[in-house]
């Protein structure tokens, strides 16, 4: 891994030089070919640690990379006592050694990397590893997740501020979250794990004078298993601005349950816990989507599954969608607020606001061609009888510009390997709810993958 970062260098250093070698700027002198192709010599420092690494590799250890989350390499670099210099960390194995997996870390020091400290632990390998300051003193916490077995992780919080890493907590984990929910200077860590009867719950730790300490618990509607492979983290706010966590569980790919977790005077409290059944009141069918801001007014909404008003007749290329997700803030009670209703499209990737007039009243077929996904709006005249008046389609293929470009249509959104398309149909100019053309431009939008958080 230190070889694949070091060739970055080297191709950027390459690319630097081709360019002074061919501007017209007055740089003052030529580069021969041979200079021009020359690779650049290396930061001593990366070349000694490449040394220490081969030597450790050639020893027996071999690279263990985390295997989730956003650092996966074997080797990192990052600023860890905040110096303005990074620190390398390697990820290995020893397989002979009583601790066989360890994080060696080295600092920079003159025209070198000299190790500097070394983690060590056991288990099958490296889950996570994250980096933050929690505690604002200017020194990166190491959040580490061990693989213990096939079925339990352990998570390992250390602090690098007096040179030698200190564990500060250490606790089987499915999921965690860096968090400040009493927004204070400090962060604060929650932990999900099935307790000693297997139930969930959420294990909230603050600072003390003694570091970081568990200081309350709270239950959770999810199990470990609707937890580990679907669920979701999500960090989000309340309707009165209060700072939550939403623990969204996925039970069986068909229902959802969110818990709302906040902090109230210094203790973690789960909001939408129903004290007579035990489970959190946030239950909804599950259609891949996550709590999230959907309306953009830094407000947290929960996607809530909404069964269409009327039933339409299936026909043999088309099929009769459900496409209607309510969007529910919630208050510190529990409370909650719709705030928006939209029409989304998962298999095409994109969703449309609906307006206020539309609900009870307008069904959505989508049908497939080749090269064409396309989304038909309806809605009952005074006889009953459906009537189509507004269509979206999602076109690929070679000829998508061409197909695009058809009469009636006009262009929402040009990706690189797709065109989304609208067109107003006949029955639109005599509905009184008909929309214009920049309605449905100011209603559309592409879903964001990046809805689907990433937790540890």
């Amino acid at each position: 891994m230190v070889k694949h970062w070091i060739k970055s260098i080297l191709t950027a250093a390459v690319a630097g030089a081709m360019m002074l070698g061919t501007t017209g700027c007055g740089v003052g002198f030529t580069l021969s070919p041979g200079e021009l192709y020359r690779l650049p010599k290396l930061p001593a420092e990366y070349t000694e640690l490449d040394k220490q690494l081969s030597a450790m590799i050639s020893a027996g250890a071999e690279y263990a990379p985390p295997s989730s989350g956003t650092n996966i390499q074997s080797v990192q670099l990052t600023d860890l006592d905040g110096d303005g210099r990074q620190e390398a960390l390697a990820f290995l194995r020893v397989a002979d050694d009583e601790k066989p997996l360890k994080i060696y870390i080295f600092s920079p020091e003159d025209q070198t990397y000299r190790q500097t400290a070394v983690i060590e632990g056991t288990g099958t390998g490296f889950y996570s590893v994250t980096y933050t300051d929690m505690d604002g003193d200017g020194y990166m916490e190491l959040l580490v997740g061990w693989k213990v077995n096939a079925e339990l992780q352990a998570l390992t919080v250390y602090s690098l501020a007096h040179g030698a890493p200190q564990e500060l907590m250490r606790s089987n984990y499915v999921k965690y979250a860096v968090t400040n929910l009493d927004r204070d200077e400090k962060q604060e860590l929650v932990v999900i794990r099935a307790d000693e009867d297997g139930d969930g719950t959420a294990d909230y730790y603050r600072w003390q004078d003694t570091g970081l300490v568990s200081q309350s618990s709270a239950r959770i509607s999810s199990t470990m298993a609707q937890l580990s492979q679907q669920g979701r983290l999500t960090q989000g706010t309340l309707l009165d601005g209060t700072a939550a966590l939403f623990v969204t569980g996925v039970t069986d790919a068909t229902q959802a349950v969110t818990d709302i977790l906040t902090e109230k005077n210094g203790e973690l409290t789960n909001i939408s816990l129903s004290d007579i059944t035990g489970v959190s009141t946030a239950v909804y069918s599950f259609q891949s989507l996550y709590p999230m801001d959907i309306n953009h007014d830094d407000i947290t909404e929960i996607p809530w599954q909404e069964a269409s008003p009327v039933a339409l007749e299936e026909t043999p290329d088309s099929d009769a969608v459900d496409p209607y997700i309510e969007w529910r803030s919630y208050d510190g009670s529990g409370g909650y607020a719709v705030v928006e209703t939209t029409c989304h499209n998962t298999e095409d990737g994109w969703y449309l606001r609906i307006p206020e007039d539309w609900e009870d009243r307008v069904l959505v077929h989508r049908s497939v061609s080749s090269d064409e996904a396309m989304v038909t709006f309806l809605y009952q005249d005074e006889n009953g009888s459906p009537q189509e008046f507004l269509r979206i389609t999602a076109i690929t293929g070679s000829g998508r510009e061409s197909k695009a470009a058809r009469s009636g249509r006009f262009i929402l959104s040009r990706q690189a390997k797709t065109i989304y398309t609208a067109e107003l149909l006949e029955a639109n100019s005599s509905w009184k709810y008909g929309v214009t053309e920049d309605d449905v431009r100011e209603a559309f939008s592409l879903i964001d993958t990046e809805w689907l958080t990433s937790d540890y």
